[in-house]
């Protein structure tokens, strides 16, 4: 069999950074402990070894006990060639439609579950390039530059995470999305020229969405609401809505009205205050040029 171009070799925990299941995360664990146990009673009924159905789907048997016993997330690949091998007739494979609800951190789960809902976005990011507007590799090279430094599993599932966000642009139909970034992070070159020129140009894409609106707040502006850090804004087809932001609200998310009232005001005057979208897209264009 031929796995990633080698002959033979067989799939290892290192050839899957960031599958691990999170104990902390109890949904999660029961989701894939009960795929796991399901994946080896099947495998025992037809009375194939571990080493055997290893073989079958390309993967090395210690990792095939650590996925029927709960402790890794299953691919939709191997569940897929599972299903083949053990002639489930599709059942094993439809169990991907549990699995992907539990692939990403029980917090990202969370922030993606009500960005999907929402009819309107709006947000604030001070420091960095809004995690929805990142490139991979940009995500990548911000998460690796955290103290103390987080495992290579751990960047791989927290980037896969923040890419999986990123399906808000296909929905239909589509929020509208506003987004507000401070000058000074564009001018960081993360990552290397190569990859902070990827960055720019993925900014440029997303802000000609029809749906989106892209602004850049100058550094030599006044100061401004957003000078205690990010705020995000999520409002919903029913009328409800839900707000975060740093400082005072110490980024817990808030529904009451009194509160989302000044956070909607602080938000306002931040977009008033930065520079129209055109003119925005034109001030990315021109960073652009200069790399």
């Amino acid at each position: 069999m031929l796995v990633d171009g080698d002959a033979g070799r067989l799939k290892t925990e290192a050839d899957e950074p960031g599958w691990e299941v999170d104990p902390d995360d109890e949904w999660g664990v029961a989701v894939i402990a009960t795929v796991g146990r399901q994946l080896k009673l099947r495998r025992e009924a037809v009375g194939m070894s571990a080493a055997d159905f290893g073989r079958a789907v390309g993967y090395g048997e210690d990792l095939v006990y650590k996925i029927e016993g709960g402790k890794r997330i299953p691919r939709q690949e191997y569940l897929d060639k599972a299903d083949e091998a053990l002639g489930a007739g599709g059942l094993i494979a439809a169990t991907w439609e549990d699995v992907k609800k539990v692939r990403y951190p029980k917090k990202v789960r969370a922030l993606g579950e009500m960005e999907a809902k929402a009819v309107e976005i709006g947000l604030y990011e001070c420091n960095i390039i809004a995690g929805l507007l990142q490139t991979p590799e940009h995500a990548r090279a911000v998460i690796e530059a955290a103290q103390p430094p987080y495992s290579p599993d751990d960047v791989e599932r927290m980037v896969a995470a923040r890419m999986a966000r990123q399906s808000v642009f296909d929905r239909d139909p589509a929020p509208s999305i506003h987004f507000v970034l401070e000058e000074a992070p564009l001018h960081r070159q993360v990552g290397g020229t190569m990859m902070w020129r990827q960055q720019l140009e993925r900014l440029l894409e997303v802000g000609r969405l029809n749906n989106v609106t892209l602004q850049v707040m100058p550094t030599n502006t006044e100061a401004h609401p957003g000078l205690d850090g990010r705020i995000e804004l999520l409002k919903f087809p029913d009328g409800t809505a839900v707000a975060r932001s740093d400082g005072k609200f110490n980024g817990r998310p808030v529904s009451d009205p009194r509160q989302l009232r000044i956070l909607e005001l602080r938000y306002g005057t931040i977009r008033a205050q930065a520079l129209p979208p055109r003119e925005s897209l034109a001030f990315i264009e021109q960073l652009l040029g200069e790399t």
